[in-house]
């Protein structure tokens, strides 16, 4: 035998498979690898690991003890497993995602990861991405103990199903909450506030997320279910999924470099949200056919819009704009407050139609909810324009500033709502029609109750408000040309 012949076997060429695995393995994002290294050989972890499994243990040993006196063990056993693992992925994991994030800062090694070229949303997704998969190892290592309680007996598995999916989607939108409050954080001051937030919003949405979860789930076991009970899941689960990529793509966006498209991904996510989540308030109203339907999704739109739309209306000037084509000048999701603004309008005319065209279908409506249908969305034009002119009219350099623009709109709302009730206490009525005609609540639940007649109140607001829209579109306009 030759030496070739005995090198030969040993010597050979990748097949298909060894090809696969090297472009799987190039295509792993690296923060993933590094943050699961990271926090994988942490005593953080390993603690509350061995704590969640000695926790289900223990209720599997008192669960097997009674076992035979009652038909709904399986039941309770199951939502007690569910509480141990959901101390877990919805206040830990989150608040350890935080830290991480704020860490980044503090320890100003964010600009050494930047460095590296990957970008904000590749570096934030293998961030999210780690702490998700962390929840999995947990979810993973309880789930026989889930399994258990269905041979108690008192539960079935499309229950048991229902509860993880809510519990996996609930923790994906804690972490993104946690991560996008620690870009927030610029300094030590900051950053020692927002700790203590964190840690209430956890522990209130933790509670809540376990409270919803149970509460649909004994709805599932019950049998007691409708066309209403998967709207009212999948709903609860398109809020939680779009809400999380909304968080993130805020986050990206302001970590990003101003020459960069930041604006593209928020305003996406704020358009699909807000229409997706008015067609689910339309599914359940044809479900139902109830005229409260969609008096609530008028009122919970005009808010989202007052809410979220500030955040989208108030970007800078004229930002990155010489970086953009001149087929693109025009793109609403290019960045600068002229086209936020303009995205914003759009939005809410289009929902808006959307619910008068509900509101038109039906013969015997009040015409109060019309009122309601046509003010809201009034009011948030009218706040949300004259935020953004006096806030220009701010002399502050360079610009305008999206803080700024935020807090010029608390406190014109905090007028808005509070200051003519006040005089009206004093001169006539705290509800009087003429004094509160601008008022965004007391102004909003007269019209309201004016039914037939509010309507001419309601077209004195949609005049004030459309004025000062026009003027608003021509302060961005110009601040927009001028720092072209």
């Amino acid at each position: 035998m030759t030496p070739d012949a005995v090198i030969a076997p040993v010597i050979r060429t990748p097949d298909a498979l060894d090809v696969l695995g090297a472009r799987l393995a190039d295509s792993i994002n690296p923060i993933v690898v590094k943050e699961l290294r990271q926090h994988l050989r942490t005593r953080t972890f390993w603690v509350f690991f061995s704590l969640m499994l000695l926790a289900c243990l223990g209720i599997s040993m008192v669960a097997f003890v009674q076992a035979d006196e009652s038909d709904k063990v399986g039941l309770v056993t199951f939502f007690a497993f569910y509480t141990a693992l959901s101390g877990v992925q919805h206040f830990v994991i989150p608040y350890t995602a935080y830290r991480s994030m704020a860490r980044e800062q503090e320890d100003e090694t964010w600009v050494l990861l930047s460095l590296t070229g990957l970008g904000p949303r590749r570096i934030l997704a293998g961030k999210l991405t780690s702490f998700v998969l962390q929840g999995l190892l947990y979810a993973s290592a309880a789930a026989p103990f889930l399994l258990f309680s269905y041979y108690l007996n008192g539960i079935d598995l499309p229950t048991i199903a229902l509860a993880i999916t809510l519990g996996a989607a609930f923790q994906i939108f804690l972490v993104s909450v946690s991560v996008s409050i620690a870009t927030l954080a610029e300094t030590k001051l900051v950053r020692s506030l927002l700790h203590f937030v964190v840690l209430g919003a956890l522990a209130i949405g933790a509670t809540s997320g376990i409270s919803i979860t149970i509460a649909l789930s004994e709805e599932l076991h019950r049998k007691s279910i409708d066309a209403e009970f998967w709207l009212a899941a999948g709903s609860a689960l398109f809020v939680m999924v779009t809400t999380s990529l909304l968080l993130f793509e805020s986050a990206a966006s302001r970590l990003s470099m101003p020459t960069e498209p930041y604006a593209r991904g928020p305003r996406v996510m704020f358009v699909l949200q807000a229409l997706g989540g008015l067609a689910a308030f339309v599914i359940g109203w044809v479900l139902d056919g109830d005229d409260d339907i969609i008096g609530g999704a008028a009122v919970t739109f005009a808010i989202y819009l007052a809410f979220v739309g500030l955040f989208i209306a108030s970007d800078r000037d004229s930002m990155a704009k010489n970086h953009w084509a001149k087929s693109s000048r025009f793109s609403l999701l290019a960045p600068g407050g002229f086209r936020g603004f303009a995205l914003v309008m759009l939005t809410m005319l289009i929902g808006t139609a959307v619910l008068v065209g509900c509101y038109g279908q039906e013969d015997n409506t009040e015409a109060g909810l019309l009122n309601l249908i046509l003010a809201a969305p009034a009011y948030v034009t009218l706040y949300l324009s004259a935020s953004l002119i006096i806030a220009r009219w701010i002399p502050h350099p360079p610009w305008q500033t999206p803080a700024m623009v935020r807090l010029v709109a608390l406190g014109l709302f905090t007028i808005g709502a509070g200051v003519p009730p006040l005089i009206g206490a004093v001169v006539s009525e705290g509800d009087d029609r003429s004094l509160n005609l601008l008022n965004p609540v007391v102004g909003l639940v007269n019209v309201v109750r004016d039914g037939d007649s509010g309507l001419l109140q309601v077209g004195l607001v949609w005049a004030v408000a459309g004025i000062v829209a026009v003027a608003a579109f021509l302060v961005l306009l110009r601040k927009d040309v001028r720092w072209a």
